[in-house]
């Protein structure tokens, strides 16, 4: 990272590169949670389901993407060992064992629900700090997984009709 940006930081850059680090395996947990649902998905509305799972993994896979550069941007390194994931996220993964529609759209509501909460805590946390770039970061991953939970309880109302 440059100088003057992580002095713009400041002494929180660490404990900054840690909060995304953790968000960075929710992310790419959340990545294969949607690609394999989309992949064992049956049921009610399948094509459909199938089709937004696919978006959303697309989309978190691009939420990964960003934390990484940023995480680097502050001098530091995204996880490298594939086993961290799981010891470092906050949400977890949540194998699709029962792969009929409702199930799966009902087990991705709730890591949306959990990925707004960890978003909606990072931003406290940075809010009053002068980490603009991660805040506007942060604020816009928290708008995309708050579209992904409309988006999932949309068809979850759909499935119910």
């Amino acid at each position: 990272m440059g100088k003057a940006g992580r002095e713009i930081v400041g002494k929180s850059a660490d404990e900054t590169i840690k909060l995304l680090n953790k968000a960075l395996a929710d992310e790419w947990l959340a990545y294969y949670q949607y690609w394999v649902g989309a992949q064992v998905v049956s049921g009610k509305m399948r094509p459909e389901i199938e089709d937004e799972l696919k978006e959303h993994a697309d989309e978190e896979k691009k939420h990964a993407e960003m934390l990484a550069k940023r995480i680097v941007q502050l001098g530091g390194k995204p996880i490298l060992e594939f086993s961290d994931l799981i010891k470092q996220a906050n949400c977890g993964y949540d194998a699709p064992k029962n792969p009929s529609t409702a199930a799966i759209v009902a087990q991705n509501i709730q890591g949306e629900r959990c990925a707004i909460a960890i978003y909606s805590s990072i931003l406290k946390k940075l809010k009053g700090s002068d980490d603009y770039i991660t805040f506007n970061l942060v604020r816009k991953i928290l708008e995309d997984e708050v579209e992904h939970e409309e988006d999932l309880e949309n068809l979850a109302e759909d499935l119910k009709g």
